[in-house]
């Protein structure tokens, strides 16, 4: 039974440890947080696809370094994130539900006022680090449409599973499903 993944993505290998989501399917592990190397080279690589935009929004928690990177390497002084936990300082925040396939229960993500502000009117980039059923970029784009902004793209370094024939969303590379042997599925 295979228990990891090799993956090439932004010119870099890495080798992404395999989760079950159920006694059929399992999912392979990839988390940018305290992998630098790899979060700079796919900001670059994304940044190269990017559509025109005014400034870039993702949701908490894990695509946080991705975006930072992005700004910082497109000379962008702001991006949002959509908070998961309503903060005392958010004025008049909106809100949105999401349910995540690697989180087991209802979430719900915010921005305040300040985000709104910067988002109504703006070309806005849609950012995360995986897509795979959707919901979480389903919930960014309930959030800046009722914020009053205009989606120019959707971007993720990886589509996992189906969310790779999806039309809507610009990825660096498609990342496979697995069966419970740790095999790829078609």
């Amino acid at each position: 039974m295979k228990t990891t993944y090799e993956l090439e993505v932004a010119g870099l290998k890495r080798e992404l440890q395999l989760f079950p989501i159920n006694d059929k399917l399992q999912i392979a592990a990839f988390i940018m947080f305290g992998d630098v190397e790899l979060t700079c080279k796919c900001a670059e690589e994304l940044l190269k696809i990017a559509p025109e935009h005014d400034i870039m929004i993702t949701a908490e928690a894990k695509s946080i370094p991705l975006i930072y990177e992005m700004a910082r390497q497109s000379g962008e002084n702001n991006y949002i994130i959509a908070r998961k936990g309503l903060k005392v300082y958010m004025k008049n925040p909106l809100e949105v539900c999401v349910n995540s396939i690697t989180t087991q229960h209802q979430q719900h993500l915010y921005i305040g006022e300040d985000e709104v502000n910067m988002i109504k009117g703006k070309k806005i980039l849609l950012v995360d680090d995986v897509i795979s059923t959707g919901e979480s970029l389903s919930a960014l784009v309930d959030l800046v449409e009722k914020a009053g902004g205009n989606i120019v793209g959707k971007m993720a370094v990886l589509a996992e599973g189906d969310a790779i024939e999806r039309k809507d969303i610009t990825v660096l590379k498609p990342l496979p499903l697995f069966d419970a042997d740790g095999n790829p599925l078609a």
